[in-house]
């Protein structure tokens, strides 16, 4: 009973530092993206809310909380106040499968740097990414506006057509570690990173995740020039914030998976593996962040074209090939 207590309490405290770090480091990412932005468009960035601009996320915070929270006259009322809490929630429900160091012992307990360790952790994250869809699409839908319909329809589309080579990508992934579970992929990587063998895996996984979180040149479903803001533009306040708090979020856990599927995860040389496991999913998020300043949006039809007609086609091959060389390579 002693030891059901104590491992209850344990996964409680791994929670809410989890969860306290996730969201902190989402809300500084925000700032951290507008600082390297200015930067590479010649220009400062937020640097007005404490020194170099520290204090922007407590600003921005304060600032959605304290706006008047408005609902459409004509909205599904419950549907529109619900659909902003289901982005942010799958968000983050996924980080719950992501190992991010080796076990450590404490008071003679060996306690897991992950939040739980399935051993379908790779199908929880294709179905968690999956269910996301349904915040954008219903929230688009129950606002009652044209412009967020339209938002809506094409968040739909557009994220259940990039599900199919997103999940065809780490098939070979599955492959080579024989296992679905995370901690098991990363070990499967102790000779060498899986970017090494499936670099092709690797650039599907990296676009189709990207048009997942609908970061540009993949967010057609806000561009603003067309639809305001697309499937959000009747959003206010902190009902506002959490769609923006789930892409964050988001942008997180891809760096995360990333490194677990491909990066060697936490693996690395001499420096504490949590350090290694920081700094790719760092180097993801900057690789985003870059993409986002250099890329112009694309054409709806092109977005489409380049996920049916060549992203999955290429996936399917690849799988088929990786097949034929596992075979041929056994004795």
């Amino acid at each position: 009973m002693q030891s059901l207590i104590l491992g209850i309490l344990f996964l409680i405290v791994k929670l809410a530092i989890v969860l306290i770090a996730l969201l902190t480091v989402a809300a500084y990412l925000v700032w951290v993206e507008r600082k390297l932005l200015g930067r590479m468009q010649a220009r400062y960035g937020p640097n007005r809310a404490g020194k170099y601009g520290l204090l922007q996320p407590l600003a921005d915070l304060i600032k959605l909380i304290t706006k008047e929270d408005t609902v459409p006259e004509e909205a599904n009322k419950t549907i529109f106040l619900f659909a902003p809490g289901v982005v942010t929630a799958t968000a983050l429900l996924i980080f719950s499968v992501i190992p991010f160091g080796n076990n450590f012992i404490i008071w003679g307990r060996t306690v897991p740097m992950v939040i739980t360790d399935l051993n379908v952790g790779l199908l929880f994250f294709l179905a968690l990414s999956s269910i996301g869809v349904y915040g954008v699409a219903l929230g688009g839908w129950a606002s009652n506006s044209k412009y967020s319909l339209l938002g809506g329809i094409r968040g739909a589309a557009q994220m259940i057509s990039y599900e199919v080579p997103l999940g065809l990508s780490v098939v070979p992934v599955v492959m080579l570690a024989g296992s679905f579970s995370l901690v098991d992929i990363v070990n499967a990587q102790s000779r060498f990173p899986f970017v090494l063998v499936q670099p092709l895996s690797f650039i599907l996984f990296f676009i189709s995740a990207g048009a997942e979180i609908k970061r540009v040149p993949f967010d057609l479903p806000e561009a603003e020039n067309e639809l305001v803001a697309g499937y959000h533009t009747e959003y206010s306040g902190m009902r506002f914030g959490l769609f923006f708090l789930g892409e964050y979020v988001t942008m997180i856990v891809l760096g995360g998976l990333v490194a677990i599927f491909f990066l060697g995860g936490w693996r690395g040389p001499v420096l504490p593996p949590l350090f290694w496991f920081l700094l790719k999913v760092g180097a993801v998020v900057f690789i985003l962040i870059w993409v986002r300043g250099t890329l112009p949006r694309l054409r709806y039809d092109r977005l489409m074209s380049l996920g049916w007609k060549i992203l999955i086609p290429v996936a399917l091959l690849n799988i088929l090939v990786t097949g034929a060389v596992m075979l041929m390579a056994k004795p």
